[in-house]
């Protein structure tokens, strides 16, 4: 079994996949984005503090959210109702396919498994050619 799922385990597996660059979005949002240049599409970004994402125990702003696209609505349903995953949703998500997962929770994931989610990220978000290229290879 891989080894549990850390912060930067996010930027080095966005890197690590064909065409990706880290841009921005929504204004200065840090955005993993594939293709690279004008054409980028977000499928990984860092969501800056927000009053529509509160801890339900503290009542504090999540401050160390990532959002990770999903390819289909069954597919962030899967995650988010997986009880032995950290992925969630809020209401501003709903009917956008993608699930959050605070930073301080990755470990309660394995590393292939956060491979696994941003892959199909990035695979949803990539030109075609590009993700048969990888995925097949």
């Amino acid at each position: 079994m891989s080894r549990k799922a850390r912060p930067e385990d996010v930027d080095e597996i966005c890197a690590g996949l064909p065409g990706t660059e880290l841009g921005t979005s929504w204004g200065d949002v840090p955005t993993w984005k594939v293709p690279t240049g004008d054409k980028g599409r977000g499928f990984v970004l860092y969501r800056r503090p927000h009053h529509s994402a509160v801890d339900p125990e503290s009542g504090e702003m999540y401050d160390d959210l990532v959002v990770i696209v999903t390819p289909t609505e069954a597919d962030k349903v899967a995650l988010v109702e997986d009880p032995t995953t950290p992925f969630f949703t809020i209401d501003h998500f709903r009917g956008y396919n993608a699930v959050l997962v605070q930073q301080s929770r990755l470990g309660e994931i394995s590393r292939d498994e956060l491979v696994e989610v941003i892959t199909d990220a990035w695979a949803h978000r990539a030109p075609r050619r590009l993700a048969r290229e990888h995925l097949d290879g």
